[in-house]
């Protein structure tokens, strides 16, 4: 039989029950006028987000809304899924258990149970997930989007039927139609637990931090690093020293995760990035919310051109979280001149390996490759030029980062300050060699940049609405001119400003209320954060200055000050870093292209991390060696 050709993006393909309609999505038919930027493909029903059009995603929770009225937490891919545990009821923001039951289950599916395929194969890197429609003691039916494409036969309200076996023990299971995919199991909004899977976070005791020293050995007190390599010898410059601590008491001390702990790190940075992303749309698309990140007017067609066209180009980012048994809540994603890049990737792998530390995995083993991989994805296809200021963290960080594009095979020049640069007669940018500036990455803040616009802004009118270069021949433009200029792109790009604001925070909790990796935010200070306690930070503020946590009972536990006091503020709930062996401990998880790259941790005396917090090596290990101790 002649395989059929795809329908068109957006082609009903059928009506599942509750009169539910599946779309194609095959994308390379979508017309340009129709969807002309990304945000176009995203689903809305009700004002609430469904998911990208019309993927499998979008479709079960599009098929749950409707006909049940609840919705499961947004994931970064489909096979996800299978380790959430609740959903949420839309009318009253309340959640509902969501059981997991594996393929061979004894507690059989049930018409609009979620059916679940692990990655790989036919569905490599996403899994897959449909709704199940009907089911027999032999077969069972599924609705679904993003398979086929293929328009169902007049008259069906399912796409496929996929065939089962019940054991004589009860045991239900499903064969795939595909030979090079899995079927994990369904997921069915019940009460009833029996013979489901646990929640992989289940035992409280795996999200615990422990702190371990290792042996103390004459080897140990020389030297470590290899400072014929410029960045080591960079970084052995500003630590003073051939150390990961800056305390001399704290050399052999290093911190231990579960691997259970290790997993919901990564789920929670895949997830979070895409919640930021959907509302980083949202706001771009909501002026009124756009007002309050207190953003130069004459920028934001550029925010928004950058968001249009450069979605895809972030190399990295880094979340910060408090991790503890009772939780794991994000408080701020830095995606924009985020640091600590080369103490996880590289620095605290050799630490180890001096200390003869060998308990479990470096956290931070793989970030340098995800960091290549990134760039090889990346649309830098010339020379990039590396800005950084002339201080000694950025100047190791700025290093670091050079590996990564060396191993990418990405040509790059390092600079220090702006003031070699120089304007041309057409408008470009030259460095000292006179080469044209074509790529950048920096270590700069975006906020560096908008400020110089501000200034102009108030001295000539006319730069509020649109911005303009100062350009003058054989003169240094200034860091908002290379950062703006129309020919030159920078990473991270533009639209990061938005991500990493905290004005994205409130936004993020009316999107997503009650979701379980977020901590309840405002504009404004409310009863309810008042009662719980509440952080306020300033929407635009650098490491942990202006920060100020008040307790349930309004007394101040810990403030910091800092240049940033002038900026609007933003209200979060009190959810303090745990106290491990005398410190405060923060783990930060990276991201290259979006997805999770590794993990370290920052510590500090006082409950505020801050630019001056310390690093520490933070190892990954089997959850029974750490419940057998």
């Amino acid at each position: 039989m002649p395989h059929k050709s795809p329908s068109v993006f957006a082609t009903l393909l059928g009506y599942a029950p509750g009169g539910v309609a599946a779309y194609s999505s095959d994308y390379d038919t979508a017309s340009d006028i129709e969807y002309p930027k990304r945000s176009a493909f995203r689903s809305y029903l009700d004002g609430i987000y469904m998911g990208y059009k019309w993927q499998c995603v979008e479709f079960a929770r599009r098929w749950m809304y409707i006909n049940r009225g609840t919705i499961f937490d947004d994931v970064a891919m489909a096979y996800e899924i299978f380790d959430l545990r609740s959903v949420r009821n839309i009318a009253n923001n309340s959640r509902l258990p969501l059981q997991a039951f594996c393929n061979g289950s004894k507690n059989l599916p049930q018409p609009g149970s979620l059916l679940i395929w692990e990655q790989g194969g036919e569905f490599a890197e996403t899994g897959h997930v449909a709704i199940i429609t009907e089911v027999f003691p032999d077969k069972l039916r599924i609705a679904e989007q993003n398979l086929d494409h293929q328009i169902w036969p007049e008259g069906r309200s399912f796409s496929r039927e996929l065939p089962a076996t019940t054991t004589e023990e009860g045991e239900y299971w499903l064969k795939c139609s595909f030979n090079d995919a899995t079927i994990l199991g369904w997921m069915t909004q019940t009460e009833d637990d029996r013979d489901a899977e646990p929640s992989p976070e289940s035992n409280k005791q795996l999200f615990n931090l422990i702190s371990r020293r290792a042996k103390v050995q004459v080897k140990t007190q020389k030297s470590w690093l290899n400072v014929a390599n410029e960045d080591e010898a960079a970084y052995v410059q500003a630590m003073h020293g051939h150390k990961l601590s800056a305390v001399t008491a704290d050399q052999y001390r290093y911190y231990v995760l579960s691997e259970t702990a290790h997993y919901a790190l990564q789920r929670a940075a895949n997830e979070l990035h895409g919640l930021f992303m959907h509302a980083t749309d949202y706001v771009l698309e909501n002026p009124s919310l756009l007002n309050k990140f207190n953003l130069p007017a004459s920028i934001l067609p550029k925010i928004r051109q950058s968001w249009d066209n450069r979605l895809n180009e972030l190399i990295t980012s880094r979340f910060d979280f408090a991790m503890t048994p009772q939780g794991l809540k994000v408080y701020e994603y830095n995606c924009d001149s985020a640091s600590c890049y080369m103490e996880s990737a590289k620095i605290q792998g050799k630490w180890a390996r001096h200390y003869g530390v060998h308990e479990g995995q470096d956290s931070g083993k793989d970030l340098f490759n995800h960091l290549v991989n990134a760039w090889r994805k990346s649309q830098a296809k010339g020379r990039v030029h590396i800005l950084h200021d002339n201080d000694p963290e950025e100047k190791y960080h700025a290093l670091f980062i050079q590996q990564t594009l060396k191993s990418a095979d990405i040509e790059s020049t390092l600079i220090c300050g702006i003031s070699s640069l120089r304007w041309d007669s057409l408008g470009n940018i030259l460095d000292a060699q006179g080469q044209v500036i074509h790529w950048v990455w920096k270590t700069w803040s975006w906020e560096t940049a908008l400020d110089q616009i501000r200034i102009q802004s108030e001295a000539d009118e006319a730069v509020a609405d649109k911005y303009r270069p100062l350009w003058q021949r054989g003169q240094a433009p200034r860091l908002a001119d290379v950062l703006l200029h129309k020919n030159i792109m920078i990473f991270e790009p533009l639209w990061t400003l938005i991500p990493s604001n905290k004005a994205i925070l409130p936004v993020l909790w009316s999107l997503f209320p009650n979701h379980p990796l977020l901590l309840h935010s405002d504009f404004v200070l409310n009863a309810e954060l008042q009662a719980s306690g509440y952080v306020s930070k300033p929407i635009v503020g650098r490491c942990g200055a202006n920060i100020q946590m008040v307790d349930d009972s309004d007394t101040v536990l810990e403030e910091t000050g800092g240049q940033f006091a002038a900026q609007e503020q933003i209200y979060q709930a009190l959810f303090p870093l745990p106290l491990v062996d005398g410190y405060y401990v923060q783990v930060c998880a990276f991201t290259a292209a979006g997805k999770y790259a590794g993990s370290c941790l920052r510590v500090d005396s006082s409950m505020i991390i801050s630019k001056d917090s310390d690093c520490m090596a933070l190892r990954f290990v089997n959850d029974e060696h750490l419940i057998n101790q």
